[in-house]
């Protein structure tokens, strides 16, 4: 099975790959020929840039954030209109006016338009291109990617446990990765944990109150929570295999969405 490292890689290149697409469909829709050398038929399967950039922007985003987190305020840059712009130019037209498919004439000349966005989207596509270059590096830090394989393997463990009718140690493994994410989420924001044994609902907390987690996300924590209690702790009711298999379902997107 591939790692997470492998996964994460192969999605980047798709993405860079999804970037140089858009490059040429922007060249293509501002009438222009950088596309030139393509086929026909590859030219129509080319994305339409201003339907298909900002889902592009959001993922682009959120690697650089992980890999280059100095790079993103950049990266931001690149796509937002400047502030306090008096008039619009070709060195602060942006990618935002591109997609609002906003331009200044002057009688019958065009002064600035969407062909000014190009090299700004090209400074975009750079800049995730040279993330690759992170999962080469020997400086790459590794540590929160084998944690995430680690969490993989021991979730899939605690599905076999399930299956096999070994409900309560199911369930506690499940939480144990839950806590050890949740832990190593306030570490990445700079949340400080003073308890010496926090529970999940402590860091929840904490979550929540430093604005890294919303109300839903912070319920949900609440309630597989609850659902590993009920594993640890001997009461009344039992826990069912469909409970652990909500909370290992549960804790698999969470830590696969929450960083």
């Amino acid at each position: 099975m591939a790692s997470n490292l492998e996964k994460y890689e192969k999605d980047l290149e798709k993405l860079v790959s999804k970037g140089d697409c858009l490059h040429l469909s922007i060249f293509k829709e501002c009438g222009l020929d950088e596309q030139s050398d393509l086929g026909e038929s590859l030219q129509e399967e080319l994305p339409n840039f201003r339907f298909e950039y900002q889902t592009w922007y959001s993922e682009a985003l959120a690697v650089i954030k992980q890999l280059i987190p100095h790079r993103e305020n950049d990266f931001i840059e690149l796509y937002k209109k400047p502030k306090n712009r008096r008039e619009m130019t070709a060195e602060n037209y942006s990618i935002e006016d591109c997609l609002q498919t906003i331009s200044v004439t002057q009688g019958s000349k065009t002064i600035v338009d969407a062909k000014a966005a190009i090299p700004r989207f090209q400074q975009q596509v750079a800049i995730l291109t040279s993330a690759q270059s992170r999962f080469e590096s020997s400086l790459f830090d590794m540590e929160q990617l084998l944690r995430a394989d680690l969490f993989d393997s021991e979730l899939e463990a605690a599905e076999e446990l399930n299956k096999k009718g070994f409900v309560r140690g199911a369930g506690a493994i499940a939480g144990v990765v839950l806590e050890g994410h949740l832990k190593e989420v306030c570490k990445n924001h700079a949340i400080q944990v003073r308890k010496k044994n926090p529970t999940i609902n402590d860091l929840a907390e904490l979550l929540k109150n430093n604005a890294t987690i919303d109300i839903p996300i912070w319920r949900k924590i609440q309630h597989l929570a609850d659902l590993r209690n009920l594993c640890d702790h001997k009461k009344e009711s039992e826990p069912k295999k469909q409970d652990v298999s909500d909370l290992i379902k549960g804790v698999s997107e969470i830590i696969k969405n929450l960083f």
